[in-house]
């Protein structure tokens, strides 16, 4: 069988296809969304929704859920897909768990998710910051479901025991891309640190909904594709979600290919089949989208 390439088929500059049809988001402002607009403009906080170019973020505000971005809104890591600025953050705030809970209060959220950009200047990758977070909202909002997406802590098993301890609903760490494509996709990631983070959330508590997900269409292969959720359920992850790849702009990855709705279909009966308890597949699936349904009674 003739080896995939090691090195990418296009540039960062290069060109891609033209979007189908079937990308298309319909913008529906409702009520809800627009109340929580006006009430995100008043907080000193970072939404990924925003910060990300989410194409989900009127369907999931209007569902009063959404994704804080903690942490500041300035990235280490340099990845090849994603829209968040890169460089050297400063400082780190110590009140945001509290503001990330009064602001969860104060929306009405029923459910929410806790991400961060990658923080590799802090010796626990900013674990600190995510356990607050999960304890003032256990705190003021006891009925608000909980969901972090971590980075990957660099390794720091310490730091990883830390957010787990704090008890969320949901544990998320995506996978991303498959292990082929790492080094332009997620450099200073590695495919290996994933699985093992992912293994060792479930060693610390076994009764804890692990999640993650992948993109599509940066040129992996569906065998691929199916090795990377076999090594996800090796590793005992609950959760899958698998979206298109949507460019952010000339500077990131161009995408290869748009997978149409029917392969994503092809991809959830094949991801149920493997033994994902949910499964979330589809052209504009993200992390995030429909979070508040992935929180099975029994895993």
């Amino acid at each position: 069988m003739e080896s995939l390439p090691m090195v990418p088929r296009k540039s960062r500059t290069a060109p891609g296809p033209k979007p189908p049809p079937w990308l298309k988001v319909r913008l529906t402002q409702g009520e809800n969304y627009l109340e929580i607009k006006t009430l995100m403009r008043s907080e000193t906080l970072h939404t990924v929704c925003e910060e990300a170019l989410c194409p989900n973020i009127y369907e999931c505000w209007q569902a009063r859920t959404a994704t804080f971005l903690i942490l500041g809104d300035i990235c280490t890591r340099n990845c090849g897909f994603c829209a968040i600025t890169t460089g050297k953050p400063t400082g780190l705030d110590l009140l945001e768990p509290e503001r990330v809970a009064q602001t969860t209060k104060n929306m009405g959220l029923k459910h929410v998710v806790i991400t961060s950009v990658t923080r590799d200047d802090l010796e626990d990758g900013g674990a600190q910051i995510f356990a607050g977070c999960i304890e003032e909202i256990r705190r003021l909002v006891p009925d608000c479901g909980v969901e972090v997406l971590t980075p990957d802590l660099m390794g720091n098993w310490a730091a990883l025991e830390m957010i787990v301890s704090a008890r969320p609903d949901i544990f998320n760490h995506n996978t991303e891309s498959v292990p082929r494509m790492y080094a332009w996709v997620r450099p200073k990631a590695t495919y290996a640190r994933t699985m093992e983070l992912l293994r060792r959330v479930k060693d610390l508590d076994p009764t804890m909904v692990t999640k993650s997900g992948i993109m599509v269409g940066l040129g992996e292969t569906r065998q691929e594709i199916h090795q990377v959720m076999l090594d996800m359920r090796d590793n005992h992850v609950d959760v899958l979600t698998v979206g298109q790849y949507l460019r952010p702009d000339h500077k990131h990855l161009p995408v290869e290919k748009y997978y149409t709705p029917e392969e994503f279909l092809e991809i959830k009966r094949e991801a149920l089949e493997l033994g994902f308890c949910h499964v979330e597949s589809g052209p504009l699936v993200r992390s995030s989208y429909h979070a508040a349904s992935q929180v099975p009674q029994e895993v």
